[in-house]
């Protein structure tokens, strides 16, 4: 699949890559290594809204993410779950929704990156969200890691 790396940031976090129907962002919240988000690239309240090329290329997009996550990281599990919960607390009333995926890697055992030691306390629960907050440089190494990773898959 073709993935283009571009430098972007938003409310979804620092953009990783993206395709031509999603962008897939690192979280601002780095509770569990790698936490990303998935985000369709056009407006859409439901994922009954999402055409078949979207959903196909959606598929792709799982398996890749995951192997470049596996080769970076090497989590136990993945959780996946899809909200759309803040396109509703727009102050304007206008709702906005975007199709988008929260993705959860979990690690039955701490891991290190950079020295910096990531827990998962609730290994084989729902997550927590919770805000963990990592330097900018920290940020950028794991980006760097999992573009290298996807490049690899191909």
């Amino acid at each position: 699949m073709k993935y283009e790396f571009n430098e972007g940031k938003n409310i979804y976090g620092d953009l990783i890559f993206e395709s031509k129907f999603w962008k897939l962002f690192l979280a601002p919240s780095q509770r569990y290594l790698g936490t990303s988000v998935l985000v369709l690239k056009r407006e859409a309240k439901n994922l009954r809204d999402l055409t078949p090329r979207e959903w196909k290329e959606f598929s792709l997009i799982v398996k890749d993410s995951e192997l470049a996550m596996n080769r970076s990281f090497n989590p136990d599990l993945y959780n996946w779950a899809c909200f759309k919960n803040a396109a509703y607390r727009d102050e304007s009333g206008e709702v906005k929704a975007k199709v988008h995926w929260h993705i959860h890697p979990r690690y039955k055992d701490p891991v290190i990156f950079e020295e910096l030691k990531f827990i998962d306390p609730d290994f084989g629960y729902p997550p927590r969200l919770g805000k963990k907050t990592i330097p900018d440089e920290l940020r950028e190494k794991i980006i760097k890691h999992l573009r290298k990773a996807i490049v690899q898959l191909y």
